[in-house]
C-alpha cells in the first residue's frame, strides 16, 4: 500500500511541475503585462498631449486604453493556464448581467460620459453650473466630471446627471453681459447719474464699445429711482467688471453729491 503511494506521488511530480510552470508564466504574464501596459498608457497620453487633443478627450481615451489592455492580459492568461474561455465568455456574460442590472447607475454615468464626449457641452477649462454646483471643469473621467469651486474644493459630479439635466456654461460665448441695478434719490438728477455711470465705464478698458453699453430707467420705487445698466465684456473678465462697477459707481456718486438712498419710511405725527 505504502509502495503503491509513494509511486502515485512519483508519477504526479511531472503533472505537479508542469502545473507549477504554468503558474509561474501566469504570474510572469501578469507582472511584466500590467508594466508594459502601464508604459504603453503613459506613452499614449504623451501621445494625445503632442497632437494637441482636446483636453477632454485626453483623459477619457486614456482610461479606456489603460481598462480594454488589461482586459485583454487577463482573458490572454487564463487562456494559458488552460481554463477554457467560451465558459469563462459565458460566466462573465452571465455576470455582466447581473452587475448591469446592480450598477445601472454606474452603466449611465458611462453612457453619459461618452455623450459629453461626442456633444461637448463643455471643455477642460469651462466654468459651468449644473446639478446644484457651480465651478471650474477640472477632469471629465469615465463616470464622473471634477469641478473646482471658487474657493478650491473638488466636487465630484456623475456624467449620468451632466448628459440629462440642465446645465450652464458661462464659458461657451467669448462675450458675457454684466447687469446693475443703482438706485438714486428722488431728489437726484438723472441725467447727471448717468454721466457719472458713463464716466466710470469710459475709465475700464474691460468693458467693450461694442455692444454699446446701455443704461435706462427701470423702475419708479417706494424709496429710489433704480438705473438699470448693461455692459459687455470678455467671459474671463467678468467677475473683474462686476466689482468695478459696484465699487466705483458708489465712490463717483458720492464724488457728485447723487444720493443712494435706503429703505425709509415717513411718520407723520397728529396733534388734537
Amino acid at each position: 500500500m505504502q509502495e503503491e503511494i509513494i509511486s502515485n506521488l512519483y508519477g504526479m511530480i511531472p503533472t505537479v511541475l508542469s502545473y507549477g510552470k504554468m503558474i509561474i508564466v501566469a504570474v510572469l504574464m501578469l507582472v511584466i503585462g500590467f508594466w508594459i501596459i502601464k508604459k504603453v498608457t503613459a506613452a499614449s497620453k504623451r501621445m494625445l498631449e503632442i497632437r494637441k487633443v482636446d483636453a477632454t478627450l485626453t483623459p477619457f481615451i486614456v482610461n479606456l486604453v489603460n481598462w480594454g489592455l488589461k482586459t485583454l492580459l487577463v482573458i490572454s492568461t487564463i487562456t494559458y493556464v488552460g481554463i477554457p474561455t467560451t465558459s469563462f465568455v459565458a460566466i462573465l456574460a452571465s455576470a455582466g448581467l447581473a452587475v448591469g442590472m446592480a450598477l445601472s447607475g454606474t452603466l449611465q454615468n458611462f453612457a453619459g460620459g461618452v455623450i459629453i464626449l461626442i456633444f461637448k457641452p463643455f471643455r477642460v477649462g469651462d466654468f459651468i453650473e449644473a446639478q446644484g454646483f457651480s465651478g471650474v471643469v477640472k477632469e471629465v473621467q469615465i463616470f464622473n466630471t471634477l469641478l473646482t469651486t471658487g474657493d478650491n474644493k473638488v466636487v465630484i459630479v456623475p456624467n449620468g446627471g451632466l448628459s440629462t439635466g440642465s446645465l450652464v456654461n458661462y464659458s461657451k460665448q467669448p462675450e458675457r453681459r454684466v447687469d446693475f441695478t443703482f438706485g438714486i434719490g428722488y431728489g437726484d438728477d438723472i441725467d447727471k447719474a448717468y454721466a457719472a455711470i458713463r464716466t466710470v465705464i469710459n475709465r475700464n478698458d474691460m468693458i467693450l464699445a461694442t455692444p454699446e453699453p446701455f443704461m435706462a430707467v427701470s423702475n419708479l420705487g417706494d424709496n429710489s429711482v433704480d438705473i438699470v445698466v448693461r455692459v459687455w465684456t470678455r467671459s474671463e473678465n467678468y467677475w473683474s467688471v462686476f466689482f468695478y462697477m459696484n465699487e466705483f459707481v458708489k465712490k463717483e456718486f458720492d464724488a457728485q453729491k447723487i444720493s443712494i438712498p435706503f429703505p425709509q419710511r415717513d411718520i407723520h405725527i397728529i396733534k388734537d
